[in-house]
């Protein structure tokens, strides 16, 4: 009897110190680590959030009408045969929506991912609003999804999106005054889901934020199977996708009482 494969995916985290609101510097300095990346064998590169510009109020320098940011994206994905995941600021007319999206080696489109939750301590919701959907995509064939920086703090859309996911990707611009957050919490929802999480940050000061970066590869058991702190570069990850072998082997979901769970939301 033949063995179930496990599909595997060779990957690269962008760990950068994003270039304050200037796209066109950012949009250079992505090229050319996609490039040092595919040279490596690399498959897709994720960077984070708001990938071109930081993670800037100022929608008036950062919005975008025309999708520049994916078309730029789209013509790296089909000149290095890569998957790409960025983020980018869409012009909604009253507000914007802070979007992450995902293209294919042929430069299709796979996910279009909105922000589900703004971030009202810092006054993102003043600016932006909320999407209204979860991300669900395959790459190599490992079922995916995504959610962005404060959507970490709300597990509730993890538990949806790991009914299907394997990999969760978080990019995020998370400060370095919160970093303990960040990592207790990136390794809470692996664990709690039984999934990979990617989760790619930014590092540097950048637009008067202090980053560490820590962007990291967890496993479903919470384990932390790679990790870059306090400097710019691509975090490599060869990631084999035994998520089932995880969940047979420690079947946690099978005993959620979801029925049970959202009658504790419900008012009188």
């Amino acid at each position: 009897m033949n063995e179930k494969r496990n599909h595997q995916i060779n990957l690269a985290l962008a760990q950068t110190k994003i270039i304050w609101e200037n796209k066109e510097q950012n949009y250079a300095l992505a090229k050319m680590q996609i490039e040092e990346a595919v040279c490596r064998g690399t498959e897709a590169v994720f960077f984070p959030e708001m990938s071109f510009t930081g993670f800037s109020m100022n929608t008036e320098n950062t919005k975008e009408q025309n999708t520049q940011t994916i078309q730029y994206m789209k013509e790296m994905a089909q000149q290095y045969q890569v998957y790409l995941g960025f983020g980018w600021v869409k012009d909604c007319e009253k507000k914007c929506e802070n979007h992450y999206t995902i293209v294919d080696k042929k430069g299709m489109i796979l996910s279009d991912y909105t922000k589900l939750h703004p971030f009202s301590y810092s006054g993102e919701n003043l600016k932006f609003q909320g999407g209204s959907g979860l991300a669900s995509f395959f790459i190599n064939n490992i079922a995916c999804s995504c959610f962005i920086c404060y959507d970490l703090r709300f597990p509730e859309i993890f538990q949806a999106a790991s009914y299907k996911a394997h990999i969760i990707i978080v990019p995020a611009n998370w400060p370095a005054k919160r970093s303990a957050h960040w990592k207790a919490l990136l390794r809470a929802r692996a664990i709690e889901n039984q999934v990979y999480i990617l989760a790619i940050n930014c590092v540097g000061d950048i637009g008067g934020v202090d980053y560490t970066g820590d962007s990291c590869i967890i496993d479903p058991e919470g384990g932390i199977r790679a990790m870059l702190s306090g400097t710019e570069g691509n975090l490599y990850y060869t990631l084999t996708d035994d998520v089932e072998s995880f969940r047979a082997a420690f079947p946690v979901k099978l005993d959620r009482r979801e029925q049970f769970y959202k009658g504790l939301y419900e008012k009188d």
